[in-house]
C-alpha cells in the first residue's frame, strides 16, 4: 500500500458556526449531508452509504470549532491518518469557512478532493448556504 498524503481544502459557507458544528458533529447532522445514516457507540461512528459501511473513531472535538476522526481501517493498519472538519471565521469579514483536512494516496488525490467538494456542496444545500 502506498503512503497517504495529507491535503487541506477550504470552502466558504454562508452559515452560523453553531449550525455548521451541529451538522459536522452529530449523527443526525452528518446523516443529512455526509452519509445516508450515521450511528454512534463509544466514540465510534458508523457511516452507511448505499449498502456499504465504514467506521471511524472520534479522535477529538472542540465544541463549535472542529471534529477529527480516524477510519478504523487506517487505525488497524497503523496509519497515522485522520480526517478533520474545522470551522474558521475571518476576523475582519466574519466570513465562515469549513476546512477539510484528509489523507489520500497520490493516485487517488483528485478523486478524494472531488468527493469532499461534492460532500461540502451537499452540506451547503442542506443548510441553505
Amino acid at each position: 500500500m502506498s503512503e497517504k498524503i495529507k491535503y487541506e481544502l477550504e470552502f466558504e459557507v454562508n452559515s452560523s458556526t453553531t449550525v455548521l458544528y451541529n451538522m459536522m458533529s452529530t449523527p443526525s447532522g452528518l446523516s443529512e449531508w455526509f452519509a445516508d445514516d450515521v450511528n454512534i457507540k463509544d466514540d465510534v461512528y458508523t457511516f452507511f452509504w448505499d449498502g456499504s459501511t465504514e467506521e471511524a473513531k472520534l479522535i477529538s472535538k472542540k465544541k463549535g470549532e472542529a471534529i477529527k476522526f480516524q477510519w478504523l481501517e487506517d487505525f488497524e493498519e497503523g496509519l497515522n491518518t485522520y480526517f478533520e472538519l474545522s470551522i474558521k471565521v475571518d476576523d475582519l469579514t466574519n466570513d465562515v469557512a469549513v476546512i477539510v483536512t484528509d489523507f489520500a494516496e497520490e493516485d487517488e488525490m483528485d478523486e478524494a478532493k472531488l468527493l469532499w467538494t461534492n460532500q461540502i456542496n451537499d452540506l451547503k444545500k442542506t443548510i441553505g448556504s
